[in-house]
Protein backbone atom coordinates (compact mmCIF):
# COMPACT_ATOMS: atom_id res chain seq x y z
CA UNK A 1 0.00 0.00 0.00
CA UNK A 2 1.07 3.03 -0.75
CA UNK A 3 2.14 5.36 2.34
CA UNK A 4 1.89 8.83 0.44
CA UNK A 5 -1.79 10.16 -0.17
CA UNK A 6 -0.44 11.82 -3.42
CA UNK A 7 2.72 10.41 -4.80
CA UNK A 8 3.42 12.50 -7.29
CA UNK A 9 3.84 15.86 -5.33
CA UNK A 10 6.51 16.08 -2.50
CA UNK A 11 5.83 19.67 -1.69
CA UNK A 12 2.72 21.77 -1.75
CA UNK A 13 2.38 25.29 -0.98
CA UNK A 14 0.15 27.70 -0.79
CA UNK A 15 0.68 31.37 0.50
CA UNK A 16 3.21 30.92 3.50
CA UNK A 17 3.45 34.05 5.50
CA UNK A 18 5.81 34.52 8.08
CA UNK A 19 6.16 37.57 10.18
CA UNK A 20 8.80 38.32 13.01
CA UNK A 21 8.12 41.81 14.99
CA UNK A 22 7.70 44.05 11.76
CA UNK A 23 9.49 41.84 9.55
CA UNK A 24 8.02 40.14 6.78
CA UNK A 25 10.32 37.18 6.70
CA UNK A 26 7.94 35.18 4.07
CA UNK A 27 5.37 36.96 2.03
CA UNK A 28 2.67 35.02 0.04
CA UNK A 29 5.24 31.44 -0.74
CA UNK A 30 4.13 28.58 -3.48
CA UNK A 31 6.37 26.18 -3.91
CA UNK A 32 5.14 23.14 -6.36
CA UNK A 33 8.10 20.48 -6.02
CA UNK A 34 7.55 17.03 -7.43
CA UNK A 35 8.56 13.67 -5.91
CA UNK A 36 12.02 12.28 -7.32
CA UNK A 37 13.44 15.54 -8.18
CA UNK A 38 15.85 18.29 -6.77
CA UNK A 39 14.08 21.85 -6.48
CA UNK A 40 16.43 24.64 -5.78
CA UNK A 41 15.50 27.86 -4.16
CA UNK A 42 18.20 30.14 -4.92
CA UNK A 43 18.30 33.82 -2.71
CA UNK A 44 20.49 35.73 -0.51
CA UNK A 45 21.12 35.79 3.19
CA UNK A 46 17.65 37.38 4.33
CA UNK A 47 15.32 36.17 1.28
CA UNK A 48 13.28 34.33 3.06
CA UNK A 49 14.57 30.33 2.08
CA UNK A 50 15.48 29.11 5.53
CA UNK A 51 12.53 30.22 7.44
CA UNK A 52 10.27 28.69 4.32
CA UNK A 53 11.63 25.60 4.62
CA UNK A 54 11.34 25.47 8.44
CA UNK A 55 7.45 26.05 8.35
CA UNK A 56 7.86 23.44 5.47
CA UNK A 57 9.88 21.28 7.72
CA UNK A 58 7.54 21.34 10.90
CA UNK A 59 9.87 23.25 12.75
CA UNK A 60 8.01 26.78 12.81
CA UNK A 61 4.23 27.52 12.20
CA UNK A 62 3.43 29.47 9.27
CA UNK A 63 1.59 32.48 10.28
CA UNK A 64 -0.46 31.83 7.13
CA UNK A 65 -0.73 29.62 4.13
CA UNK A 66 -0.58 25.59 4.10
CA UNK A 67 1.62 23.07 3.14
CA UNK A 68 1.07 19.51 2.21
CA UNK A 69 3.73 16.93 1.98
CA UNK A 70 3.36 13.56 -0.36
CA UNK A 71 -0.67 14.97 0.27
CA UNK A 72 -0.29 14.89 4.64
CA UNK A 73 -1.20 18.64 5.95
CA UNK A 74 2.18 19.95 7.43
CA UNK A 75 -0.01 21.49 10.10
CA UNK A 76 -2.92 18.73 10.87
CA UNK A 77 -0.67 15.52 10.14
CA UNK A 78 2.80 17.04 11.65
CA UNK A 79 4.22 13.70 13.12
CA UNK A 80 3.48 11.77 9.57
CA UNK A 81 5.33 14.29 7.53
CA UNK A 82 8.09 14.17 10.24
CA UNK A 83 8.53 10.55 9.57
CA UNK A 84 9.18 10.96 5.88
CA UNK A 85 11.62 13.90 5.96
CA UNK A 86 14.99 14.62 6.75
CA UNK A 87 16.57 17.98 7.80
CA UNK A 88 19.79 18.97 7.15
CA UNK A 89 20.94 22.20 8.31
CA UNK A 90 24.32 24.99 7.65
CA UNK A 91 26.41 23.61 10.37
CA UNK A 92 27.41 20.22 11.41
CA UNK A 93 24.68 19.39 13.87
CA UNK A 94 27.29 16.49 16.01
CA UNK A 95 28.77 16.39 19.50
CA UNK A 96 32.10 17.32 19.05
CA UNK A 97 33.34 15.02 22.45
CA UNK A 98 31.87 11.65 20.13
CA UNK A 99 33.62 9.74 16.90
CA UNK A 100 31.95 9.57 13.54
CA UNK A 101 30.47 6.24 14.59
CA UNK A 102 29.07 6.83 18.60
CA UNK A 103 27.09 9.95 16.50
CA UNK A 104 25.94 8.17 13.80
CA UNK A 105 24.61 5.10 16.04
CA UNK A 106 23.10 7.88 18.99
CA UNK A 107 20.82 9.02 16.18
CA UNK A 108 20.39 5.89 14.84
CA UNK A 109 19.12 4.74 18.41
CA UNK A 110 17.00 7.94 18.97
CA UNK A 111 15.00 6.69 15.51
CA UNK A 112 14.38 3.47 16.96
CA UNK A 113 16.66 1.07 15.16
CA UNK A 114 18.58 -1.79 17.62
CA UNK A 115 21.73 -1.70 18.74
CA UNK A 116 22.88 -4.19 15.92
CA UNK A 117 20.98 -1.95 13.08
CA UNK A 118 22.44 1.23 14.41
CA UNK A 119 25.95 -0.28 14.08
CA UNK A 120 25.26 -1.38 10.42
CA UNK A 121 23.48 1.63 9.40
CA UNK A 122 26.47 3.93 10.61
CA UNK A 123 29.02 1.63 8.68
CA UNK A 124 26.90 1.63 6.16
CA UNK A 125 26.77 5.86 5.95
CA UNK A 126 30.09 6.02 6.69
CA UNK A 127 31.53 4.28 3.50
CA UNK A 128 28.21 5.85 1.62
CA UNK A 129 30.25 9.11 2.66
CA UNK A 130 33.92 8.50 2.61
CA UNK A 131 34.31 8.90 5.99
CA UNK A 132 35.22 4.65 6.71
CA UNK A 133 38.70 6.18 7.81
CA UNK A 134 38.21 8.31 9.96
CA UNK A 135 35.07 6.58 11.69
CA UNK A 136 36.59 6.42 15.32
CA UNK A 137 38.53 9.78 14.87
CA UNK A 138 37.28 12.73 17.17
CA UNK A 139 35.13 15.07 15.73
CA UNK A 140 36.67 18.07 16.93
CA UNK A 141 39.76 16.75 14.49
CA UNK A 142 37.27 17.20 11.27
CA UNK A 143 37.25 19.27 8.32
CA UNK A 144 34.36 21.47 7.63
CA UNK A 145 33.54 19.25 4.82
CA UNK A 146 34.06 16.48 6.45
CA UNK A 147 31.39 17.71 9.13
CA UNK A 148 29.34 18.62 6.88
CA UNK A 149 28.87 15.36 5.20
CA UNK A 150 28.27 13.66 8.61
CA UNK A 151 25.84 15.96 9.01
CA UNK A 152 23.91 14.88 5.78
CA UNK A 153 24.68 10.92 6.54
CA UNK A 154 22.74 11.89 9.88
CA UNK A 155 19.37 13.01 8.25
CA UNK A 156 19.41 10.22 6.12
CA UNK A 157 19.58 7.07 8.90
CA UNK A 158 16.01 7.07 8.21
CA UNK A 159 16.00 7.09 4.53
CA UNK A 160 13.19 9.90 4.58
CA UNK A 161 11.80 10.24 0.63
CA UNK A 162 12.22 13.98 0.50
CA UNK A 163 15.05 15.80 2.32
CA UNK A 164 15.78 19.37 3.08
CA UNK A 165 18.90 20.78 2.10
CA UNK A 166 19.80 23.91 3.56
CA UNK A 167 22.57 25.39 2.26
CA UNK A 168 24.64 21.93 2.52
CA UNK A 169 27.78 23.44 0.89
CA UNK A 170 28.19 26.62 2.80
CA UNK A 171 32.07 27.18 3.22
CA UNK A 172 33.07 24.28 1.07
CA UNK A 173 36.27 23.73 -1.19
CA UNK A 174 35.00 22.97 -4.33
CA UNK A 175 36.30 19.20 -4.15
CA UNK A 176 34.24 18.22 -1.19
CA UNK A 177 31.64 20.54 -2.94
CA UNK A 178 31.76 18.32 -5.82
CA UNK A 179 31.65 14.93 -3.69
CA UNK A 180 28.90 16.65 -1.71
CA UNK A 181 26.56 17.70 -5.19
CA UNK A 182 27.49 13.15 -6.54
CA UNK A 183 26.33 12.43 -3.41
CA UNK A 184 22.57 15.11 -3.85
CA UNK A 185 21.89 13.36 -7.19
CA UNK A 186 22.79 9.69 -5.81
CA UNK A 187 19.97 9.82 -3.52
CA UNK A 188 17.62 11.45 -6.04
CA UNK A 189 18.74 8.48 -8.41
CA UNK A 190 17.83 5.80 -5.22
CA UNK A 191 14.52 7.21 -4.99
CA UNK A 192 14.10 10.23 -2.77
CA UNK A 193 13.45 14.10 -3.40
CA UNK A 194 15.81 16.85 -2.70
CA UNK A 195 14.62 20.56 -1.86
CA UNK A 196 17.77 22.92 -1.70
CA UNK A 197 18.88 26.14 -0.63
CA UNK A 198 21.47 27.76 -2.02
CA UNK A 199 23.02 31.10 -2.92
CA UNK A 200 25.30 29.36 -4.94
CA UNK A 201 24.48 30.14 -8.32
CA UNK A 202 26.89 27.08 -10.00
CA UNK A 203 24.96 24.89 -7.64
CA UNK A 204 21.47 25.52 -8.55
CA UNK A 205 22.67 24.88 -11.95
CA UNK A 206 24.48 21.83 -12.20
CA UNK A 207 21.62 20.22 -9.54
CA UNK A 208 18.08 21.66 -10.01
CA UNK A 209 15.92 19.98 -12.28
CA UNK A 210 13.81 23.28 -11.23
CA UNK A 211 14.52 26.80 -9.28
CA UNK A 212 12.37 29.16 -7.47
CA UNK A 213 13.70 32.25 -7.15
CA UNK A 214 13.41 34.01 -3.50
CA UNK A 215 13.85 37.90 -2.74
CA UNK A 216 12.54 39.80 0.06
CA UNK A 217 10.23 36.71 1.27
CA UNK A 218 8.52 36.63 -2.25
CA UNK A 219 9.17 34.06 -5.36
CA UNK A 220 9.92 36.48 -7.82
CA UNK A 221 10.82 33.52 -10.93
CA UNK A 222 10.10 30.21 -11.15
CA UNK A 223 10.84 27.38 -13.67
CA UNK A 224 13.88 25.21 -15.09
CA UNK A 225 17.26 26.61 -15.34
CA UNK A 226 16.64 27.18 -19.66
CA UNK A 227 13.85 28.68 -18.67
CA UNK A 228 14.58 31.13 -16.32
CA UNK A 229 17.66 31.91 -18.48
CA UNK A 230 15.22 32.24 -21.42
CA UNK A 231 13.45 34.47 -19.70
CA UNK A 232 15.65 37.19 -19.78
CA UNK A 233 16.64 37.54 -23.42
CA UNK A 234 18.57 35.19 -25.71
CA UNK A 235 21.94 34.36 -26.39
CA UNK A 236 24.51 36.48 -27.58
CA UNK A 237 27.55 36.16 -29.88
CA UNK A 238 30.87 37.15 -28.67
CA UNK A 239 33.88 38.20 -31.81
CA UNK A 240 37.33 39.31 -31.14
CA UNK A 241 38.12 40.93 -34.59
CA UNK A 242 42.16 40.34 -34.93
CA UNK A 243 42.65 43.63 -37.02
CA UNK A 244 41.59 47.21 -35.08
CA UNK A 245 41.13 48.89 -38.30
CA UNK A 246 38.39 46.14 -39.66
CA UNK A 247 36.05 47.22 -36.47
CA UNK A 248 33.73 49.56 -37.56
CA UNK A 249 33.24 47.37 -40.93
CA UNK A 250 32.96 44.42 -38.74
CA UNK A 251 30.05 45.74 -36.96
CA UNK A 252 27.83 46.93 -39.78
CA UNK A 253 28.53 43.23 -41.21
CA UNK A 254 27.26 41.92 -38.22
CA UNK A 255 24.20 43.95 -38.06
CA UNK A 256 23.39 43.94 -41.45
CA UNK A 257 23.49 39.55 -41.30
CA UNK A 258 21.48 39.50 -37.91
CA UNK A 259 19.61 42.31 -38.13
CA UNK A 260 20.43 43.58 -34.21
CA UNK A 261 22.30 46.23 -32.72
CA UNK A 262 25.89 45.50 -31.29
CA UNK A 263 28.16 46.83 -28.81
CA UNK A 264 31.85 46.79 -28.62
CA UNK A 265 33.73 45.95 -25.18
CA UNK A 266 35.06 48.58 -23.54
CA UNK A 267 38.81 47.85 -23.69
CA UNK A 268 37.48 47.92 -27.52
CA UNK A 269 38.37 44.21 -28.74
CA UNK A 270 35.28 42.56 -28.71
CA UNK A 271 31.95 43.06 -30.43
CA UNK A 272 28.87 41.59 -28.98
CA UNK A 273 25.36 41.27 -30.40
CA UNK A 274 22.08 39.43 -29.57
CA UNK A 275 21.63 36.19 -31.10
CA UNK A 276 18.20 34.86 -31.60
CA UNK A 277 18.82 32.19 -34.12
CA UNK A 278 22.18 30.09 -34.25
CA UNK A 279 21.71 29.07 -37.39
CA UNK A 280 22.69 32.96 -38.94
CA UNK A 281 26.48 32.00 -36.99
CA UNK A 282 27.35 30.59 -40.57
CA UNK A 283 25.82 33.34 -42.70
CA UNK A 284 27.94 35.80 -41.06
CA UNK A 285 31.04 33.97 -40.94
CA UNK A 286 30.62 34.03 -44.78
CA UNK A 287 30.06 37.53 -45.02
CA UNK A 288 33.11 38.39 -42.77
CA UNK A 289 35.12 36.13 -44.74
CA UNK A 290 33.78 37.71 -48.02
CA UNK A 291 34.82 41.35 -46.49
CA UNK A 292 38.28 39.98 -45.47
CA UNK A 293 37.55 40.47 -41.56
CA UNK A 294 39.48 37.73 -39.60
CA UNK A 295 38.12 36.61 -36.30
CA UNK A 296 40.53 35.90 -33.35
CA UNK A 297 37.58 34.74 -31.08
CA UNK A 298 34.12 33.23 -31.68
CA UNK A 299 31.48 31.93 -28.92
CA UNK A 300 27.60 32.04 -28.68
CA UNK A 301 26.39 32.11 -25.28
CA UNK A 302 23.59 31.27 -23.19
CA UNK A 303 22.62 33.91 -19.85
CA UNK A 304 23.83 32.90 -16.93
CA UNK A 305 21.87 32.53 -13.52
CA UNK A 306 23.73 35.98 -12.32
CA UNK A 307 22.74 37.69 -15.19
CA UNK A 308 18.88 35.83 -14.74
CA UNK A 309 18.85 36.88 -10.78
CA UNK A 310 20.52 40.31 -11.34
CA UNK A 311 17.66 41.18 -14.41
CA UNK A 312 14.78 39.49 -11.68
CA UNK A 313 15.27 41.20 -8.89
CA UNK A 314 17.74 44.27 -9.89
CA UNK A 315 20.63 42.99 -7.38
CA UNK A 316 23.53 40.20 -7.13
CA UNK A 317 22.67 37.22 -5.01
CA UNK A 318 25.44 37.81 -2.96
CA UNK A 319 24.35 41.80 -2.48
CA UNK A 320 22.22 41.26 0.44
CA UNK A 321 23.89 40.93 3.38
CA UNK A 322 21.38 40.93 6.05
CA UNK A 323 20.84 38.00 7.94
CA UNK A 324 17.95 35.39 8.32
CA UNK A 325 16.96 34.08 11.36
CA UNK A 326 18.70 30.53 11.32
CA UNK A 327 17.84 27.90 13.51
CA UNK A 328 19.28 25.11 11.95
CA UNK A 329 22.15 24.61 14.21
CA UNK A 330 20.96 21.47 15.41
CA UNK A 331 18.70 18.95 13.63
CA UNK A 332 16.02 18.27 15.33
CA UNK A 333 15.51 14.49 16.02
CA UNK A 334 11.56 14.40 16.18
CA UNK A 335 9.36 10.60 16.65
Amino acid sequence: MNRFKNSEWAVEARGLVKVFGDNRAVDGVDLNVRAGTIYGVLGPNGAGKTTTIRMLATLLRADAGSTKIFGYDVEKEAQIVRQLIGVTGQYASVDESLSATENLVIFSRLLGLGRAEAKRKAAELLEEFSLTEAAKRPLKNFSGGMRRRLDLAASLIAQPPLIFLDEPTTGLDPRTRNQMWDTIRRLVNTGSTVLLTTQYLQEADELADRIAVIDRGRVVAEGTVNELKASVGTSSLHLSIQNPQDMVEARHTIEQVLKVQSTVSPEGGKITAPMEDADKVTDLLIALREQGIQLVELSVQKPTLDEVFLTITGHGVKEDTSKESNEFNKVEVRV
